[in-house]
């Protein structure tokens, strides 16, 4: 079962794209990020985490991992 809580960048990508490298499953990631309008911001950030609020966000968008 999926817990909200705070993510690195390249652990929450590999999570929703587990079957590729990790750098692979970021720059996925990241893309879909981009593409949807509300998570576009976090596309743009220049942490290394997400925190349990941007991982909850993520999650109602996406989906679960």
């Amino acid at each position: 079962m999926f817990k909200i809580r705070c993510y690195g960048r390249t652990e929450l990508a590999q999570m929703y794209c587990p079957d590729i490298q990790p750098e692979s499953a970021y720059r996925k990631f990241r893309s879909w990020l981009q593409r949807n309008r509300r998570l576009r911001p976090l596309a743009r950030q220049h942490e290394r985490s997400f925190t349990p609020a941007q991982v909850a966000m993520i999650v109602s968008e996406l989906g679960e991992p």
